[in-house]
């Protein structure tokens, strides 16, 4: 009898979906745009200058790119300026959110993760894969679960040869 007649890879004969939140990465830079560079002597903003600065500068160098706005000084910047940002931004950036690349990187995964087709995984049982090469925000996974849970059998953590339990619809 020949042994490898008897190796049965149990994996790929469990029906379990693998779902890689990696595939759901935006390739493009990122990039932090902090509006501190703009505040008179560190502490405010003055709008003549600002809105001189808006007009003048190169916002082609954003082309592609994700964007997140901060201001890391200590200084009361008015919201009109942060919208003024965005209104330059938006010809050129991929993606613009205020807050740090935290904050970018959690609204890329949703958005990406928003065009995902569910009906792929009715009433399957699904892993979400656990490690790999990228940095996945702890928001993504959040994310994930709450939008496979209303269509899925089974929601796992890991590798399918190694899994966590996370979900499991009663039936």
């Amino acid at each position: 009898m020949d042994i490898q007649e008897n190796i049965v890879n149990k994996v790929a004969a469990s029906g379990l979906i693998t779902l890689n939140l990696e595939h759901y990465y935006h390739p493009g830079a990122r990039v932090v745009y902090d509006i501190k560079e703009n505040l008179f002597h560190g502490l405010m903003l003055r709008e003549k200058d600002f809105r001189e600065f808006i007009k003048v500068h190169d916002w082609s160098v954003y082309t592609g790119k994700n964007v997140a706005v901060i201001c890391s000084a200590d200084a009361i910047v008015p919201t009109w300026a942060y919208m003024l940002l965005a209104i330059k931004l938006k010809p050129y950036a991929n993606e613009i959110v205020f807050g740090g690349l935290d904050v970018l990187e959690t609204v890329l995964f949703t958005k990406a993760m928003a065009k995902i087709d569910l009906s792929a995984f009715q009433d399957q049982r699904v892993v979400i894969k656990g490690c790999g090469d990228l940095d996945i925000p702890l928001a993504a996974y959040v994310e994930i679960t709450s939008l496979l849970m209303p269509v899925v059998k089974s929601i796992m953590f890991g590798e399918p040869c190694s899994t966590v339990p996370v979900y499991k619809r009663k039936d």
